[in-house]
């Protein structure tokens, strides 16, 4: 197959026209808003110590994803971590922007996680674990 016939099928194939892409970029993510009936600065705080407890591979002896993230960065309106899947060993970027409403009585969090692997199309609901796994600690254990 001609080269440029090759490159417009698997643009094609992507959901992706010949000019710019309509698709976002050509790797797997996924991005996720949950709305939380706590303090931002509680959410924080549980996120953050949740990040920190998942950091060795220990905690991936049961199976799953609950395992080798690493807190690159926290504020209590901004956190990035990274997940290294066990298995494949996969590196994805998360980020999760906590902004307060209701008169800073409830927390709005707006997350994403993003395969840096550039042909990781289809990650098999990984980004969207990693996004679950860390925000169903903070909704179980919120005191409201």
């Amino acid at each position: 197959m001609h080269p440029a016939c090759w490159f417009l099928t698997v643009l094609l194939a992507l959901g992706c026209t010949p000019g710019p892409c309509r698709a976002g970029p050509l790797h797997a993510q996924c991005k996720a808003e949950w709305y939380f009936g706590v303090p931002c600065k509680a959410v924080y705080e549980l996120l953050v110590a949740q990040i920190r407890k998942w950091t060795t591979r220990a905690s991936c002896s049961t199976g799953g994803q609950k395992c080798l993230y690493k807190l690159q960065s926290a504020s209590v309106h901004f956190i990035t971590a990274k997940h290294v899947s066990p298995f494949r060993r996969y590196v994805e970027n998360i980020n999760f922007r906590l902004v307060p409403y209701h008169f800073f009585t409830c927390c709005h969090v707006s997350a994403m996680s993003i395969s840096e692997t550039w042909y990781a199309v289809k990650d098999h609901g990984t980004n969207y674990c990693n996004l679950y796994n860390l925000l169903e600690v903070v909704y179980v254990q919120s005191p409201v």
